[in-house]
């Protein structure tokens, strides 16, 4: 599966969207014209005067000046709608998620489901070499339903109904999450707000002939003096009511039909990331038998129909169905399904609020064990046991009034969750249950930039003290010899691990973060490779989460276009790499047809000319981008020696150009990495 051709595919279908939007606002400006000229001709019956009458009269009152006026006036409100939804969904996937009454399921929930939940989503994240997002639940919500929201890989959160939480096993769980990852990597979340945008700027016209409606009744109803004024105010808002009804068909049934086609490929592309068929179509056979079915109450779903897993609500008509039957899903993953539906006992429950642990107290209180077994773990080099955290330690016992379709499969997840994310990244387990809470993970990314050079990292940890978070600088004095110990290629997991954790902190707390990341990185006045690498590794997926972000544009169609950026970002790749330079660099414009490009000196491939030639990258199109990683992922490996640094330069390159990662820089390619 070509996700970045899937990523075109998605922006020439996102100019289609704009187009036929433009053609349908072109009608709504005819008809209201229409509607206008109707009122007033019909007006000239109760005017002596008038003296016009038939077709001609009506045409009489049809003029390019007034179909301006008028068209500029929708064309004025529907933009400034559409453009105050867009600037409302674009601020990032958790306001969608939270505007639907989501909540952010945090590391270290005590609730065995969420914990399942959020190793699922590790461990796909993992399979599509990209960061681990945000994970919301809807609580109040028992059908079994998910959804994907964001801009970008950077802001995007996965978000589950109560239901998906309790009922699903564990493999029907991985089907639908990953159902949802391809909509992320696939660009469809860009396409779904932008759709979202522009329904509501049709469907505004129906409110205010709403509105109007409403008003010219209240006039009716009122004084005397308004009485005359009532009927022609009605009939203006009943004509713009039935017109907003008619675009928000014509709408719908454009909503409908990007949907469905959308919802085919994600459960192809599912079966892809968990390489089991029966994974998510299990979970559809389990929703066909569920009562509650995909239904979601929450009061802005409607809106937002066509960004979830299933159909939200009952369709009389299946041409304005966002979602393909379910039947006819099952039979395209399952084509010998027998129509039988998977149905279990349903459970009528009251789901725990788990409330998030003191983070701070937790870890001052388990510091100065911690740091023994880090010692232990770092020497060896091996995931061990450590001591767990209280929000850890009262997660490992299931809820009694869990269903049983969770309590099958949750023992030998949940419980070892640390253990598991320990070994699948080759990372000590103490390190792990540190990046679950919030003080842990800014420890550890600290602890990632301090020097080894005892006066350098004792000013690094002063300026750690001055941020004046009680505990920090301990903290980060007790993990970073651990740290400094893991190999090259260790380090960008443990950085990945600990962004869930940092997403979950207040935006004064995220401003003292980075504020105090930034002067580490400056404190020797010498920003490095390394530094700039875990700085945008940081920035990137982190600012989203709090700041409004300008998102790259696609402006180079091809390679020509940025063949300098192209030979600064290979020489630096060439230089830092373990392989022969030279070597490196004619592997790469080789793969990218671009031999006459020529090595640039060591001494010329600074950082800032590196960062903004990454910066030139991230506007190529689509289909350029994964071009460019797959070559150096190739160039750099082709000796079978692939080196943290090249790897740590390569990822950095991927999450500022908003690209996952090349297949040659995922777990299968492990044993061919050099742990230097």
């Amino acid at each position: 599966m070509n996700f970045f051709e899937h990523q075109d595919i998605a922006r020439r279908n996102s100019r289609l969207l704009v187009g036929l939007f433009l053609l349908l606002v072109f009608v709504l400006i005819v008809i209201t014209n229409l509607l206008v000229a109707g009122l007033l001709w019909f007006g000239d019956d109760y005017n002596v005067y008038a003296g016009s009458a038939g077709v001609s009269g009506f045409l009489s009152h049809l003029s390019w000046a007034r179909f301006g006026t008028i068209g500029l006036g929708i064309s004025a409100t529907i933009t400034l709608v559409v453009l105050v939804k867009w600037w409302q969904l674009s601020t990032g996937g958790k306001v969608v998620a939270e505007s639907m009454g989501g909540t952010r399921i945090l590391p270290q929930t005590s609730s065995a489901v969420e914990r399942r939940c959020l190793n699922v989503v590790e461990e796909l994240s993992l399979a599509a070499n990209m960061p681990v997002p945000a994970v919301y639940v809807l609580r109040d919500e028992r059908g079994i339903n998910a959804f994907a929201a964001g801009l970008s890989p950077a802001d995007a959160v996965v978000a589950v109904t109560q239901g998906t939480l309790e009922h699903l096993k564990r493999s029907e769980l991985e089907g639908v999450i990953a159902h949802e990852f391809s909509h992320i990597l696939h660009g469809d979340m860009r396409l779904n707000i932008r759709l979202a945008a522009m329904l509501k700027g049709i469907t505004f016209v129906g409110d205010v002939g709403q509105l109007i409606l409403r008003s010219g009744m209240h006039r009716r109803l009122g004084s005397s003096k308004n009485k005359d004024s009532g009927p022609p105010l009605m009939v203006v808002g009943l004509g713009l009511l039935v017109i907003g009804w008619c675009g928000g068909m014509v709408a719908g049934f454009l909503k409908a039909a990007v949907g469905r086609q959308k919802e085919y490929l994600a459960d192809a592309s599912a079966v892809q990331f968990t390489r089991n068929p029966d994974s998510i179509a299990d979970a559809l056979k389990v929703i066909g038998g569920y009562v509650p079915g995909t239904l979601v109450h929450a009061a802005r779903a409607v809106e937002m129909s066509h960004i979830f897993f299933g159909q939200i609500t009952h369709s009389l008509w299946q041409v304005f169905a966002t979602h393909p039957p379910l039947d006819a899903r099952i039979r395209r993953l399952d084509p010998g399904w027998n129509g039988q539906f998977i149905e279990r006992k349903v459970e009528h429950y009251k789901s725990p609020q788990p409330a998030p642990a003191d983070a701070t107290q937790d870890l001052l209180k388990t510091a100065t064990v911690t740091a023994t077994v880090l010692a232990a773990s770092a020497a060896l080099g091996t995931p061990t046991s450590s001591p767990q955290t209280p929000a850890a330690a009262a997660g490992t016992a299931p809820m009694p009034s869990e269903p049983a379709a969770a309590k099958t499969d949750v023992e030998d997840t949940d419980r070892d969750l640390e253990q598991q994310t320990a070994v699948n990244n080759h990372l000590p387990m103490a390190l792990v249950a540190q990046s679950r809470e919030p003080l842990g993970a800014n420890a550890l990314v600290f602890a990632l930039l301090l020097s080894r050079e005892p006066d350098h990292a004792q000013v690094q940890l002063t300026l750690v003290r001055d941020s004046g978070v009680l505990g920090l600088e301990e903290l980060v004095f007790t993990l970073a010899p651990a740290v400094h110990a893991l190999p090259a290629p260790k380090r960008l997991p443990l950085l990945e691990l600990c962004l869930p954790s940092l997403k979950a902190v207040s935006l004064p707390q995220y401003r003292v973060f980075k504020n105090t990341l930034l002067a580490i990185v400056r404190a020797d006045k010498n920003t490095e490779l390394y530094e700039w690498c875990m700085f945008q590794l940081v920035r990137h997926y982190l600012d989203p989460e709090f700041v409004k972000v300008k998102a790259s544009r696609p402006r180079y169609r091809n390679l020509q276009k940025v063949a300098y950026h192209l030979r600064v970002a290979l020489s630096v790749l060439a230089h830092e790499g373990s392989g022969s330079s030279e070597q490196v660099f004619n592997l790469a414009t080789d793969e990218l047809g671009l031999k006459e490009l020529h090595i640039l000196p060591r001494d010329q491939c600074n950082v800032a000319l590196f960062s903004k030639a990454v910066h030139a990258l991230a506007d190529c199109y689509p289909l350029i981008k994964p071009a460019v990683l797959k070559a150096m992922a190739m160039a750099a490996g082709a000796d079978g020696l692939l080196s943290g640094t090249e790897r740590e330069i390569i990822a950095s390159m991927a999450a500022v150009m908003d690209a996952p990662l090349p297949r040659a820089l995922d777990a299968d390619f492990a044993e061919e990495i050099i742990y230097s």
